[in-house]
């Protein structure tokens, strides 16, 4: 029953990836249809990832992925209305959901004992500032989603989730691109 989950949220995180991708190498409005089009799928991937978090108690991970669906909604806002800059309020949520994840994980398993556990820190760290700097039109931010990339393919390698994480590695490969493509096309500043 888990590959259900893997592939429904790995096809929309992978799919995120790839509009990013596109965003990076269009203008304009097609530039801004394809940050719609990427914030969007990022969303619908999120309840088959919570899932996935849940039944491995990663729950740094998943209290972070919760928080950050602010961050997410801001990124669409801000694709389909061209706000520049992020609320407080996007930021103190999604920041206090991975301080929480921190201390719930920490509480259950009595410190910072599993590989896992530093995995699911580096995987919240690069999500958070990914999203927060992406959602900025920050080039820097693609550098965190793909340290993101990185430790998430450890994590679900690890747990045994192999869909998950040859889908991070190909993902990984977009954000690069989205990363070396960025500013090509327009004259924002990194």
């Amino acid at each position: 029953m888990t590959i259900l989950f893997e592939i429904w949220g790995g096809v929309f995180y992978f799919f995120n990836k790839v509009f990013f991708s596109r965003a990076e190498r269009s203008e304009d409005e097609r530039k801004r249809q394809w940050r719609i089009r990427a914030w969007s799928v990022y969303l619908t991937g999120l309840p088959a990832i919570l899932v996935l978090f849940y039944l491995k108690s990663n729950w740094m991970a998943f209290l972070v992925e919760i928080g950050g669906a602010p961050g997410m909604l801001f990124g669409l806002m801000a694709a389909k209305r061209g706000i520049d800059e992020i609320s407080p309020w996007f930021e103190r949520i999604a920041f206090g959901s991975a301080i929480l994840g921190i201390g719930v994980s920490v509480a259950l398993l009595g410190g910072f004992t599993l590989i896992t556990q530093w995995l699911e820190f580096g995987l919240i760290v690069g999500f958070l500032f990914g999203t927060w700097l992406c959602g900025k039109q920050k080039r820097v931010g693609y550098l965190f989603y793909a340290f993101m990339n990185v430790c998430t393919c450890a994590l679900m390698f690890v747990q045994e989730y192999y869909f998950m994480s040859v889908q991070q590695v190909v993902s990984l490969l977009f954000v690069l691109d989205a990363y070396r493509m960025y500013g090509k096309y327009d004259s924002r500043k990194a």
